[in-house]
């Protein structure tokens, strides 16, 4: 049992790097509009979006956007982040 539990629990590690690679790929594209990926980060980027999009997405359905005024917040990455981050720690704590 302590072996699933690790598992899990660097699987859920990795899923959180992957989640930050898309942060930095989005924050990229936020701040330097005329970018885009080519070559190698093409493919990369192709593997993060295709890895992060199907929960966000569930998540999405779920949780609407943040109205404040003219601005709609997504929360929906926070919430998936905080989710794997916490999943992760239970997992690994529970292995030990």
């Amino acid at each position: 049992m302590t072996l699933f539990f690790q598992l899990v629990g660097v699987l859920l590690w990795a899923y959180w790097i992957v989640l930050l690679g898309r942060l930095v790929l989005d924050l990229v594209q936020q701040f330097a509009r005329q970018w885009r990926p080519t070559g190698v980060m093409l493919v990369l980027a192709e593997l993060l979006y295709t890895v992060t999009d199907p929960p966000l997405r569930a998540i999405r359905k779920i949780v609407p956007p943040l109205r404040i005024g003219g601005v709609a917040i997504d929360l929906a990455f926070l919430i998936l982040f905080i989710v794997v981050s916490f999943g992760s720690n239970i997992a690994l704590n529970i292995a030990r």
